[in-house]
């Protein structure tokens, strides 16, 4: 009996480990329109319509893809976290004088905010200025 309650323990350890990465995950995809071109990581994106998605749910990248697909780009991120739910979805910019950088992705519904880690590019652009914040409504595509 003893070991029966080891295993239930075990187990239910198990699926809270399990379930803990799919918490920061994008069910499908969020999409945004960019009014003007923008840095992901060190990737010069053009004005448009993008679509961010996580094509490995165990891994900490997201693709930001124009499109047509000629522009693509993958970005390394962190979870935040909140205490409620964010009641939209949106991308957040970080503008170096006249240079935009992805910086984070807010999913509608979700407690945790996607941090994009910054380039080596953004990194030289902050020592040089102080970044002004924007954002833009993003929303949530695909889900059930």
């Amino acid at each position: 009996m003893n070991s029966l309650k080891k295993l239930i323990v075990s187990l239910g350890l198990l699926w809270v480990l399990c379930a803990i990465p799919g918490m920061a995950q994008i069910n499908n995809s969020v999409k945004f329109d960019a009014p003007s071109a923008f840095y992901a990581d060190n990737a010069k994106m053009p004005a448009g319509s993008y679509t961010v998605s996580q094509p490995d749910v165990d891994s900490d990248l997201l693709l930001i893809e124009d499109a047509d697909g000629s522009h693509s780009a993958f970005v390394e991120y962190e979870i935040h976290t909140s205490d409620t739910p964010h009641a939209h979805g949106d991308v957040t910019f970080s503008k170096y004088g006249n240079v935009d950088f992805l910086s984070a992705i807010w999913v509608q519904g979700r407690n945790s905010e996607m941090q994009i880690l910054p380039s080596k590019l953004e990194q030289n652009a902050a020592k040089a200025a102080t970044a002004e914040k924007h954002w833009l409504s993003a929303r949530n595509v695909g889900q059930p």
